[in-house]
């Protein structure tokens, strides 16, 4: 399993960015994927996720209305559209994929600032 995170980096508040997660050796359709983010000096938050086989998605209460998790299967790859960006957003986001066990992205910087 490998994941792979790309599409950060620095954006005006109000701005928008979508990060990529590249997945292999699995197909994603068949486990819940989430992003997570983690600020200096916090733990790592749930950001969103999207389950399996009959497909949800949950969002943490400060990204509701503004992000939004999905995924392309012929790509193997999930996606995380941000807009509406606020500086509290900056943080260091993660890929995780439950597939047996967890696994996680090597990560990808947003920050919003002006």
């Amino acid at each position: 399993v490998q994941l792979v995170e790309s599409g950060g980096g620095l954006v005006q508040p109000g701005g928008s960015l979508r990060l990529s997660c590249a997945a292999s050796g699995f197909t994603l359709d068949r486990y819940r994927m989430s992003w997570y983010r983690q600020a200096p000096g916090e733990e790592r938050e749930l950001v969103a996720a999207v389950s399996g086989i009959a497909p949800s998605t949950i969002y943490a209460d400060s990204v509701k209305g503004r992000f939004a998790i999905s995924r392309d299967y012929f790509k193997n790859t999930v996606y995380l559209q941000m807009s509406s960006l606020k500086p509290e957003d900056t943080a260091v986001y993660y890929c995780n994929a439950l597939v047996h066990d967890s696994y996680w992205g090597q990560g990808t910087q947003v920050t919003v600032s002006s």
